[in-house]
């Protein structure tokens, strides 16, 4: 791995990198960001998990024209989180200028107020294919000074249907610009679609960020009844901090949360019928270790990226080996051992015969978990609280950080992670700091007023 300071960036940019511990460059940032500063069409392989925003985000950044308050980049995600992270890390990819405005526009939020934003012009827009679709066509997205287009897990948008639109998307920008394509798989429809879109693209391909050899991986056979038992035995036994639970259906999702919160075992699920407020709120609790639980389908946990993920469970196998791989991947990081954990329904041997020919491995279907009466399942050892004021506002996580730890306040170890938006701000405490943090956030001003507070459970 080199350095980013062996590439061509502006010092800014390199001191806000360090800033970010970015230090070292991931091999897709390796193989990518040369070729996107030359302007050229790429189409690259790389997972959740591989630090392709950085990547894409970095060049598109540094080849930004600051002073021409145009539309020059677009990026198009599949899902509202994803483009809620993208944004996310590309805000904090651009702090090494000021005046970088970056608009993020989805479906789940007003649109009036998104072409009111868009009516103050943006660097960078990035949004789902669907809502850019419709602001283009009520002529409030223009793209006459378009220089660059990110299509991000362009695969997952081909497999949503949403082919047609991304075709049209681009018919309203020049026909001289950047087409920079990211992909999990290089799929028989993602050549396809390159070819007719790209112009000449480099074709990249690293190793991937995940080893399975470092995954422990287990497989049970479920003749009958409930697999949410067989869930909490698992999660008795092995104890991991954080479990992913993968379902092929939003109706199986909603069944295992309330089969596991009847259990006693918090849970939150994740699938495409929450509305982008709900879906966001999940999320956090998840990723700030809230909830040790989340359950979601593939298409909602795309684009969720955390890097210290204990255990996933497939309540489901997917149809897809290569579906299979993507979601155990996303355990067994910065070099720790990752569990993954998948139920077998009788009659879908066949499944665990796929997955073994992909992998060249020869697992077997185990014994399940011994069950206690009660299993011991610890509860999270955070609590999310939050206050009705955010970016907007001009509230700072040092702001929210002060409140709660000013004198007589709570350590400033019992904080965790701060995450604010438009018009809230979200922040994990540990779970026995929770209560005197609650009080401390009623009743402390930040900025000179009191917000409301909320404890989320």
């Amino acid at each position: 791995m080199n350095p980013f300071k062996a590439l061509s960036l502006d010092k800014d940019m390199l001191d806000n990198l360090t800033n970010l511990n970015y230090h070292m460059m991931t091999a897709i940032q390796e193989a990518t960001i040369p070729l996107i500063l030359k302007n050229k069409d790429i189409l690259a392989q790389a997972k959740t998990g591989s630090g392709k925003t950085a990547a894409f985000g970095i060049g598109i950044l540094q080849n930004l024209i600051i002073e021409r308050y145009r539309v020059q980049s677009l990026v198009i995600c599949p899902t509202r989180e994803l483009a809620e992270q993208v944004t996310d890390e590309l805000r904090r990819i651009a702090r090494f200028k000021h005046n970088i405005k970056i608009l993020k526009i989805t479906g789940g939020f007003p649109l009036e107020k998104q072409e009111h934003s868009l009516s103050h012009q943006a660097h960078i827009v990035v949004g789902t294919p669907g809502r850019i679709h419709k602001l283009l066509q009520r002529r409030t997205l223009i793209l006459d000074e378009l220089t660059s287009v990110v299509l991000d897990e362009a695969d997952r948008m081909l497999d949503m249907g949403f082919l047609d639109e991304m075709v049209d998307i681009l018919s309203y920008a020049p026909d001289k610009k950047q087409l920079l394509c990211f992909s999990a798989t290089f799929s028989d429809e993602i050549k396809v679609m390159s070819r007719t879109l790209q112009n000449d693209p480099k074709e990249i391909t690293v190793e991937t960020q995940h080893d399975e050899t470092v995954i422990s991986q287990h497989f049970y056979e479920i003749q009958k009844g409930k697999r949410e038992p067989v869930i909490l035995s698992i999660l008795d036994k092995y104890k991991p901090e954080s479990t992913l639970i993968f379902c092929n259906t939003k109706d199986a999702c909603r069944r295992v949360v309330i089969e596991l919160n009847k259990a006693g075992l918090h849970s939150l699920a994740i699938h495409g019928d929450l509305e982008q407020k709900e879906r966001t709120e999940v999320l956090i609790r998840f990723s700030n270790g809230s909830s040790r639980v989340l359950v979601a389908t593939d298409v909602a946990a795309r684009g969720l990226d955390i890097d210290d993920l204990g255990a996933v469970i497939n309540y489901d196998l997917p149809f897809e080996t290569e579906t299979y791989v993507h979601r155990i991947g996303r355990t067994g990081r910065a070099g720790k051992e990752g569990l993954a954990f998948s139920m077998i329904r009788s009659g879908q041997n066949f499944r665990l015969d796929q997955i073994n020919e992909h992998l060249h491995s020869s697992y077997e279907p185990e014994p399940i978990p011994s069950k206690e009466e009660t299993p011991f399942i610890p509860e999270a050892a955070m609590v999310t609280l939050s206050i009705n004021g955010g970016r907007k506002n001009k509230i700072s996580p040092g702001d929210l950080l002060g409140a709660l730890t000013v004198k007589d306040g709570i350590p400033g170890t019992d904080v965790g992670k701060i995450d604010r938006l438009d018009f809230i701000t979200f922040v994990a405490v540990k779970r026995e700091s929770a209560v005197k943090a609650m009080k401390l956030l009623e009743e402390k001003p930040i900025k000179g007023r009191i917000f409301k507070a909320m404890r989320h459970d």
